[in-house]
């Protein structure tokens, strides 16, 4: 009996958005009186840094720093309308028309400046500082937070501006079935490297190198945050978490709190490494794609390609448990004979 080693790898791509009657997110931004702007949205950030990212792109339309930027995600009773945060879609959904509503405001900005500057304001260029100044004399140049006062409490304006991205439905083609359902696919691969025990069929995940494509990565850190944390997830699904055979009736006979049900621990993790490649998407924020569910999608195809380069057997049904890697096992032998 041994520790048998093996590799395997996976490919997917990963569509973003969904062919929902145009799948449509708003957001609306105003400047406050102190010259922050504030985005509000619908859209639920659930940990994935949505709230971060989006407040990136407000910033750089804006031309102001990126701490002058506050993100209210109200409620669907309050705030403008968001599809949900789902089909991995929040970047760019929410970033296009974060980006509408920034250039809105930014118009109404720039115009308020070239008032109180007595200038054109298609001179007027900000330089991310928060301040407005006229273009080839950096200055003569003013903030951002006079701005707003002057808008707030001389000129009587709002600086304000709504922004809605949508794609619009398509439809079958009757004849061929073709359609357009999504805005972009991401791609990514995974190649793991397992340990697995042919005595007790213990499957270890020694290592993940996991290559993304993604469009572009507004925050890069958050980016490969993401993908260790799907692939931990990955991990997770592939050798640990299951409702079978219970479901949907689990509270009944499975377990019932994190202290019964099974995941990975610190001891589980694997060592990863993980590559991001760039190919900007035209019509993302920033030329950003989406990255979300399908970081968890290529380690567990990749996990089940290694057992099989390990040991010979093939598993199509999760989680990859020690009694279903003995029981390959005993087949194989089976077959081969005494």
């Amino acid at each position: 009996m041994a520790l048998r080693r093996g590799q395997g790898y996976a490919a997917v791509n990963y569509p973003t958005g969904m062919n929902l009657g145009g799948d449509p997110s708003q957001a609306l931004i105003h400047a406050t009186t102190t010259g922050a702007f504030v985005v509000t949205l619908s859209s639920v950030d659930l940990g994935q840094g949505l709230r971060t990212v989006v407040a990136q792109c407000a910033a750089e339309v804006l031309g102001i720093p990126y701490g002058s930027v506050i993100i209210d995600t109200a409620d669907t009773d309050t705030g403008p309308h968001c599809m949900g945060t789902f089909a991995s879609r929040g970047t760019h959904r929410v970033g296009n028309a974060v980006i509408m509503a920034a250039r809105e405001a930014r118009e109404v900005m720039l115009q308020v400046a070239a008032d109180m500057m007595e200038v054109d304001a298609s001179d007027l260029e900000t330089d991310g500082t928060g301040h407005v100044a006229v273009r080839g004399a950096p200055s003569k140049r003013i903030h951002i937070s006079d701005i707003a006062g002057a808008a707030h409490f001389t000129q009587g304006r709002s600086i304000s501006g709504r922004g809605m991205f949508l794609k619009e439905r398509s439809f079958p083609d009757p004849e061929t079935g073709a359609m357009d359902p999504d805005s972009c696919q991401a791609h990514a691969c995974t190649v793991a490297e397992v340990e697995v025990d042919d005595e007790t069929g213990v499957v270890e995940v020694v290592s993940l190198h996991n290559t993304y494509e993604i469009g572009r990565a507004l925050n890069p850190a958050l980016v490969n945050q993401q993908v260790e944390g799907g692939a931990w997830m990955g991990v997770s699904h592939a050798l640990f978490e299951s409702t079978e055979p219970y479901y949907p009736h689990s509270r009944e006979h499975g377990p019932i709190d994190y202290s019964q049900y099974l995941m990975p621990g610190p001891a589980d993790t694997p060592a990863q490494t993980s590559v991001v490649l760039e190919r900007p998407a035209d019509n993302g924020p920033f030329g950003a794609k989406g990255i979300g569910e399908m970081t968890a999608n290529a380690p567990i195809p990749a996990i089940a390609n290694a057992i099989f380069d390990a040991v010979g057997v093939r598993l199509t049904t999760m989680p990859f448990t020690p009694e279903r890697v003995l029981r390959g096992l005993d087949e194989l032998a089976e077959r081969s004979g005494p």
